[in-house]
């Protein structure tokens, strides 16, 4: 698993609820505060279209699974400890939620759409949504502003002579983000700011802190509690607010998505995670049915649960990530075929594949095929989504 997705949001939104569902772990749920204290790491999957049938044969996944021509692919979903304000000055979890946010990939921001949680994860009524997105996002940007402030500090008490650089500064104190200095002059002077900081007022140094945040931790809302009346109607207003055009916000029920995972594995229903329907199978209590029913409702106007969704499009429309197949054209002498698929970053070559599988592939790599065209491939060859590669190499 090369990816990992933190879980955020404020304590009691269903933030545990959703990490449950996805994996089918069993971490403590509740509603009240800090119900999560450390993370807790669990198996997600995102779907992906199987290769094999364009081969006529069945795959054998080593990880995941697959099921009806639809591959599993194992992701790592990291729940990370509950977020009150106030974080980057320490309050609450602060320091530890910091620290163990910048581990994660991509974020998946659990909010109550419904407005019955405060600020400070309390039991309310009618509570705006778009205060929990703007307070996660102000946080996160002070906390970047904090390092670039120091990173600034170290430019001007630094000895440069007449090759001063400050990108080359900031990307040294920011390096934690998994930044680097030609980013950090594309961001500054993408807001049209001097390559000298001491031409920057404050609102261009918090401009450049949320800039360089939004490009290193990608966001992704998950509405949580859209069964609801409430939920229904903060969505349609937050979605036409203009202020919030530059975030992905994906309808979820966390609750229907376990109540049906669970019915699954209980011979009740056959549901496969994603789809927007789902099967009784077997007679279930009047009170299960209407709630089912409900369900079912649900799933069919939003597409689904919002679960899956919303881990697929914080790896694949967030980050433009790929799934690559490796393997050939025929089963292997055991019968195993496709054995894995694996999750890399958009722009990987095919020599950065092969040095993903292993560095002793990498460092012997002659060339790649293309498996299905049986085309041959070079190192600098850029890889589509799908793609099945199998690697020739020295070692």
């Amino acid at each position: 698993m090369s990816f990992d997705v933190g879980l955020v949001g404020k304590p009691s939104v269903g933030k545990s609820t959703f990490f449950n569902a996805a994996t089918m772990n069993d971490v403590p749920e509740g509603a009240y505060p800090f119900t999560t204290i450390d993370p807790s790491v669990g198996e997600a999957y995102v779907r992906v279209e199987c290769a094999a049938p364009e081969f006529d044969h069945t795959c054998t996944p080593n990880l995941g699974y697959c099921e009806d021509g639809t591959r599993f692919v194992p992701v790592r979903l990291v729940d990370v400890a509950g977020l009150v304000p106030g974080a980057h000055e320490g309050r609450g979890l602060g320091n530890q939620f910091l620290s163990d946010l910048n581990e994660a990939d991509v974020l998946l921001h659990v909010v109550d759409f419904s407005g019955t949680t405060d600020i400070e994860g309390e039991p309310t009524e009618d509570h705006d949504p778009r205060e929990d997105i703007d307070f996660l996002e102000d946080e996160l940007d002070m906390w970047y502003l904090d390092v670039l402030e120091k990173g600034i500090e170290r430019y001007r008490s630094g000895y440069h002579g007449e090759e001063a650089a400050i990108e080359e500064d900031l990307a040294t104190q920011m390096d934690a983000f998994r930044t680097n200095k030609d980013e950090i002059k594309q961001v500054i002077l993408s807001l049209d700011l001097e390559l000298d900081p001491d031409t920057w007022d404050d609102e261009d140094r918090e401009a450049l802190a949320r800039e360089i945040r939004k490009r290193t931790k990608p966001m992704v809302i998950a509405a949580n509690k859209m069964d609801t009346p409430a939920a229904q109607e903060n969505f349609e207003e937050i979605t036409d607010d203009p202020d919030y055009d530059h975030l992905t916000i994906v309808p979820t029920s966390a609750h229907a998505e376990k109540a049906l995972k669970n019915g699954d594995e209980q011979g009740v229903l056959d549901y496969l995670p994603g789809d927007s329907e789902f099967e009784i199978v077997e007679d279930v209590p009047g009170e299960k049915a209407t709630a089912l029913e409900q369900i079912s409702e649900f799933v069919g106007e939003y597409g689904g649960t919002g679960v899956q969704q919303a881990i697929e499009t914080a790896l694949f429309d967030e980050l433009g990530s790929i799934a690559i197949f490796p393997g050939a054209r025929k089963p292997q002498e055991d019968g195993t075929f496709l054995q894995d698929c694996f999750v890399l970053e958009d722009g990987a070559t095919a020599e950065d594949f092969a040095y993903f599988l292993h560095t002793d592939i990498g460092d012997g790599f002659l060339h790649a095929h293309d498996v299905r065209s049986g085309r041959q491939i070079g190192a600098d060859t850029v890889l589509d989504h799908r793609d099945v590669v199998e690697i020739t190499t020295t070692n």
